[in-house]
């Protein structure tokens, strides 16, 4: 079932790069007691997750925390090599905005978010969708982008939501 307005996020582990490799992040902690922008997008270094998606966030992520927003988070099912390979390319990092690896889809599969389009290499991959959660709790949720498309879960359309 896709996670809702109202809805609690689930405490799954995603991944990072740290100093000397990939490190565990539970999303319960990071998401405790802060206000937190988390998109996800069906991958890294795709066209329009890396020509429009990824770039609304970092456009808007100054705005975000003018508005109290903590931390604002890109989910793909990735692993961390290729989020932090994305991350550097894109200036992503420098712009304000964590790049995590949903290197198993366990975030993704438990919002209910995940989907497969196998002619094209995408399996069990993150749909589009952008949200805004307070303590974990999810305030605000878009998705229904259609493929290609970015509009609905844009970093501007989540902004002038909350």
């Amino acid at each position: 079932m896709t996670i809702s307005t109202g809805d609690t996020l689930p405490d799954a582990t995603v991944l990072v790069m740290g100093e000397n490799g990939p490190e565990p992040v539970k999303m319960a902690e990071k998401l405790k007691g802060r206000n937190v922008v988390i998109f996800g997008l069906p991958g890294a270094f795709t066209g329009t997750c890396t020509t429009a998606h990824l770039p609304s966030f970092m456009r808007t992520r100054e705005q975000f925390a003018a508005k109290g927003v903590d931390e604002v988070i890109c989910i793909a099912v990735n692993d961390p090599f290729v989020m932090q390979a994305w991350a550097d390319a894109t200036g992503a990092e420098e712009a304000g905005v964590t790049l995590l690896g949903d290197a198993e889809s366990n975030f993704t599969k438990a919002i209910g978010m995940n989907f497969s389009a196998s002619p094209v290499g995408f399996v069990e991959r993150s749909a589009r969708y952008s949200l805004y959660a307070e303590d974990g709790v999810v305030k605000v949720f878009n998705s229904g982008d259609k493929p290609g498309e970015c509009e609905i879960s844009a970093g501007e359309t989540l902004l002038a939501q909350i």
